[in-house]
């Protein structure tokens, strides 16, 4: 959304900083600031978890930021029935006129548009809707998604949601105080074997959950130092972070695999970064003499490394590289006392007296596959949309919407699964040290209303 220039100046609030020395656990809570469980004016008991969007026969949406990810999002959303957009908003004045073609050649009367510089997303935000949708660059999810809520619309916010934990806070505070809803729209958790493996999980196939492995491995290289796109914005942080920056990919999935927010949490994190070399290395081969990015000074490790522990004393382990050439993966794993599941390619074990090696999915998808997935798998795999997963995130939140039903990711899920890259940052500059995960339920993670949650409403 923003120019290059732009994307300098966005950042208007500044990374949390940490004390630095000390090996103790610290406490995300008491460095954020001690009037915390105060900061809404409403009581600690006021939750978000449970509660239902109210029904609506049409959904009435608007769109921040239809760059390439919010003009996929805007495909998606006009295949779905019963859904308006009803506005767009992007710094470029052109970018609004094409996704606004694209609105009315889809049989919608055309949009209203903002584009009048970076702050006209606050005139959408105060119009009749239901929900904002905002894909744009990482810093401006937070303004944008508390502007949607105060106004009396929910919020969807691509991922990652925040990026410091006092955007965190910001995040659950105003949802709780305005009783709307800020979702993160986490494709990965709607993917045809992330879906299908949650049932196997819920099933108890795999017996008692002790472990999980998540991951966002993806060589960025070319998007990275595009001169253009996520190329004008993406970068940045290599040269202000070194720690996780984008972990909710991996996370999410395995989030739900061992019921967090659900029965269990997480507790506390360690991490480390390797060293930088592939991204340097990628610009001084790629780019001559004289162009600004080999001036550039990257600082965040190639590999990040983590390891979360729950409260039921589960691991997650948490990785980040996107500057080495590799094959894509996300990991998505996970280990119990009967069995395991383990992606890239995805393959399953159960235990037994005959059971020796890895069994092929396939062997498990007619027992395990989601309905979702057997009902509208066809017309998502034909979106196209990360295999058929965008469409399948959208179609369910609308269908949230419409039929009133408890949206299946919510705000402590969105705070809880950005929450590692400034935990992991703090780690990496205190030589590994353990960082405590605040409650964003505020003690309410164990006691859930809603007994089918995530994609097993009906």
């Amino acid at each position: 959304m923003p120019t290059a220039k732009e994307s300098k100046d966005i950042s208007r609030r500044n990374f949390m900083k940490v004390a630095m020395g000390g090996a103790g656990l610290v406490t995300a809570n008491e460095i954020l600031r001690p009037d915390l469980l105060a900061s809404t004016g409403k009581s600690v008991n006021t939750t978000m978890i449970g509660v239902p969007f109210a029904a609506r026969e049409r959904v009435r949406l608007g769109i921040i930021g239809v760059g390439g990810r919010g003009t996929s999002l805007l495909q998606d959303l006009l295949a779905i029935e019963n859904v308006e957009v009803k506005a767009i908003c992007d710094l470029l004045a052109e970018k609004v006129a094409r996704a606004q073609k694209a609105v009315t050649d889809a049989g919608q009367p055309q949009p209203r548009g903002f584009s009048k510089g970076e702050w006209d997303f606050k005139n959408l935000t105060q119009l009749e809707l239901d929900i904002v949708y905002i894909a744009t660059p990482w810093d401006w999810h937070v303004p944008m998604a508390v502007s949607a809520m105060k106004n009396g619309k929910h919020a969807a916010v691509e991922v990652p949601a925040c990026t410091t934990l006092q955007e965190c806070w910001d995040l659950v505070d105003t949802s709780e105080a305005t009783r709307k809803h800020c979702v993160i729209l986490e494709n990965c958790c709607y993917g045809s074997n992330e879906m299908m493996v949650l049932g196997m999980v819920r099933d108890g196939l795999f017996g008692e959950i002790t472990h999980g492995e998540a991951a966002y491995l993806h060589d960025l290289r070319s998007i990275l130092t595009s001169s253009e796109g996520e190329g004008l914005w993406r970068r940045s942080p290599h040269m202000k972070r070194n720690g996780n920056l984008y972990p909710t990919h991996g996370l999410g999935p395995v989030a739900h695999y061992m019921d967090i927010h659900r029965g269990d949490r997480f507790d506390y994190m360690v991490s480390a970064s390797s060293c930088e070399a592939s991204l340097s290395a990628y610009v001084k081969a790629k780019f001559p003499e004289g162009d600004s990015k080999r001036s550039e000074k990257y600082i965040c490790g190639d590999m990040n490394t983590s390891i979360i522990k729950t409260q039921k004393g589960r691991t997650i382990l948490l990785q980040h590289d996107v500057v080495n050439p590799r094959p894509y993966s996300r990991l998505n794993s996970i280990l119990g006392t009967k069995g395991a599941f383990a992606d890239y390619p995805p393959r399953v074990f159960v235990d037994g007296p005959k059971q020796e090696d890895w069994q092929t999915v396939g062997a498990f998808r007619d027992k395990y596959e989601h309905p979702l997935w057997k009902t509208t798998g066809d017309l998502a795999r034909k979106m196209g949309g990360h295999g058929g997963m965008d469409y399948i995130m959208n179609y369910r939140l609308m269908d949230c919407l419409k039929r009133g039903l408890v949206p299946d990711i919510d705000v402590y899920d969105a705070a809880a699964w950005s929450a590692p890259t400034p935990l992991s940052e703090t780690s990496v500059a205190q030589t590994g040290a353990p960082q405590k995960f605040p409650d964003f339920t505020r003690g309410k993670w164990n006691v859930r209303s809603d007994s089918a949650p995530f994609a097993l409403q009906t």
